[in-house]
């Protein structure tokens, strides 16, 4: 429930730019990163590969993202395109308005405490993917692969 408040209210404040607050943070980690591939995407954003396809998708129509060539070619690699950037470029004043509100309700130490719990708490889900996805590796003759 509080996760829904705290999405509205980024949603709220990026309505202007076009981007919801899942989107913003998806094309701020393809910018810091440069080049994404998916497994980066969702380690960086703890999120699942089938909701970051999904926003993928969307973003690549909408012409904000597009697909980077990737040695190897198994690859989904992302990157902004001018679009994107121009996209993020008028969002991150409207993040940093929501970001203002937030610390302004919480204040600045609840908010270093919340920020702490919950990137302890990324760093396990970020683990538990980790495990799950070393759990489904297998080998060609359909057994799994014990590490």
């Amino acid at each position: 429930m509080v996760s829904r408040v705290v999405t509205q209210l980024y949603d709220d404040c990026l309505r202007p730019s076009g981007l919801r607050v899942t989107q913003f943070s998806i094309l701020a980690a393809v910018a810091r990163l440069g080049e994404a591939s998916l497994k980066q995407l969702e380690d960086e954003l703890a999120i699942d590969q089938t909701t970051l396809t999904c926003s993928l998708t969307l973003l690549e129509r909408d012409g904000v993202l597009e697909r980077a060539s990737h040695p190897d070619g198994r690859i989904k690699a992302m990157r902004l395109t001018s679009k994107g950037r121009r996209a993020l470029e008028v969002a991150r004043p409207l993040w940093a308005h929501a970001q203002g509100k937030v610390l302004r309700e919480l204040g600045t130490k609840a908010w270093t405490d919340a920020q702490r719990q919950l990137t302890r708490l990324h760093h396990v889900a970020v683990k538990k993917r980790q495990l799950g996805r070393e759990g489904r590796r297998v080998h060609s003759k359909g057994r799994r692969v014990v590490d």
